[in-house]
C-alpha cells in the first residue's frame, strides 16, 4: 500500500477526503476535494476532472482505513495515489489546520 505521512505533505499537494458528509462538515483540510467513500464510484469523474494529470493523489479519511480502500482502487486504475497514514486524526494532532466550509476552525469527528 503506497503511504505518505502527514508531515510529508506540502502546501498545494492534492488531497482527496473520502469521509462522510457529517465528518467533512465538522472539519476538513482546506482545499481538499470531498467525495465520500459511499459515493465514490458514482462520482469518480469528479476526481479525474479535479486531480492533476501527472500528479499524486493523497487520500485521507479519519484514521486511514477507508482511504486505504480508495487508494488501492486508484492504484489498480493506474493512478499515482497514496494513503495518508493516520488520516485526519494525525493531521489535527500534527497541528495542521482543520476548517469548516465557512472557514472557521473545525474538529475531527
Amino acid at each position: 500500500m503506497p503511504t505518505a505521512e502527514v508531515g510529508d505533505l506540502k502546501d498545494g499537494d492534492f488531497l482527496l477526503d473520502v469521509r462522510e458528509d457529517d465528518e467533512w462538515q465538522a472539519g476538513h483540510a482546506e482545499g481538499a476535494l470531498h467525495i465520500p467513500i459511499s459515493e465514490f464510484v458514482g462520482r469518480y469523474g469528479e476526481l479525474t476532472e479535479a486531480a492533476p494529470q501527472d500528479g499524486r493523489i493523497h487520500v485521507i479519511c479519519r484514521s486511514g482505513g477507508r482511504s486505504a480502500q480508495v487508494t488501492m482502487y486508484l492504484v489498480q486504475q493506474g493512478i499515482d495515489a497514496v494513503n495518508v497514514d493516520g488520516g485526519m486524526q494525525v493531521w489535527q494532532a500534527a497541528g495542521r489546520p482543520v476548517v469548516t466550509d465557512e472557514g472557521q476552525p473545525g474538529i475531527v469527528i
